[in-house]
């Protein structure tokens, strides 16, 4: 049986790397983008390997709209076909509001929205009926408990908006289009055991943060067979922040 083929953008480490290997785990052969850490996400291709699937690491940045199309491109060419893409790079700075630089406001809205709609954009064009395409979003997009995140708070709402709109472009295919909005993830960015870590718990229903996993199970369930029905759909996998 011919394996379907997913491409998960930052891939290398934390949520897209646990979404990388769910998806290898449910039989999918998996390509994913890196920016900068190569060794991480050759050790990803290998885990792909060798459980048994085929697997890709394409050197990408995100801002940059000709590498993703390329890496869609690329993807379907070598290995063979496209179904499901996971836009999940990007950029979490944080700063007092007068001192956003309009630079940094450029580059947060170039690696968010404008690379999600890039990359759903390609893969649209590749992608057979039936496929799916998943965001990464944030709990801030939903909820903005704390100062300083402004600017990384529009870029990621900006997202809800989009795949509303790919659900409409792309419903008569088949194709459905969803944003994920994890909470407080205990990943390299953002440590459960941070200093802020306890402040973040705080404003959690459950009182913890949540895992890679977490995040990688909710995108899975949207990329298999249970997920044929959701579209346009914004899903908070955040503990309970935006409770």
């Amino acid at each position: 049986m011919t394996r379907k083929v997913a491409l998960v953008t930052g891939g290398s480490r934390g949520i897209g790397a646990a979404v990388a290997r769910r998806l290898a785990g449910d039989g999918f052969d998996v390509a994913l983008t890196y920016r900068s850490a190569g060794d991480r996400a050759a050790a990803i291709v290998k885990e792909v390997e060798a459980a048994g699937g085929r697997a890709l690491g394409l050197r990408v940045e995100a801002a940059d709209a000709g590498a993703l199309v390329a890496a869609v491109e690329r993807t379907v060419r070598e290995l063979g076909r496209l179904d499901v893409v996971v836009g999940n790079a990007g950029i979490a700075p944080y700063g007092a509001l007068e001192e956003v630089t309009l630079e940094e406001v450029d580059r947060l809205l170039a690696v968010h929205p404008r690379a999600s709609f890039v990359l759903a954009q390609a893969a649209a064009r590749h992608m057979r009926d039936g496929g799916r395409i998943v965001l990464i979003g944030s709990s801030l997009a939903e909820r903005v408990p704390y100062p300083g995140w402004t600017a990384y708070a529009m870029s990621k709402s900006a997202l809800t908006g989009l795949v509303k709109g790919l659900a409409r472009d792309l419903g008569p295919r088949g194709i459905t289009a969803n944003v994920v909005h994890p909470g407080s993830t205990d990943t390299e960015m953002n440590p459960a055991d941070g200093p802020d870590a306890d402040e973040e718990r705080r404003h959690t229903a459950l009182g913890r943060y949540c895992s890679p996993d977490d995040i990688a199970a909710t995108v899975a369930h949207l990329a298999g067979d249970g997920g044929r029905a959701i579209t346009g759909a914004a899903i908070s996998v955040d503990a309970g922040v935006t409770a």
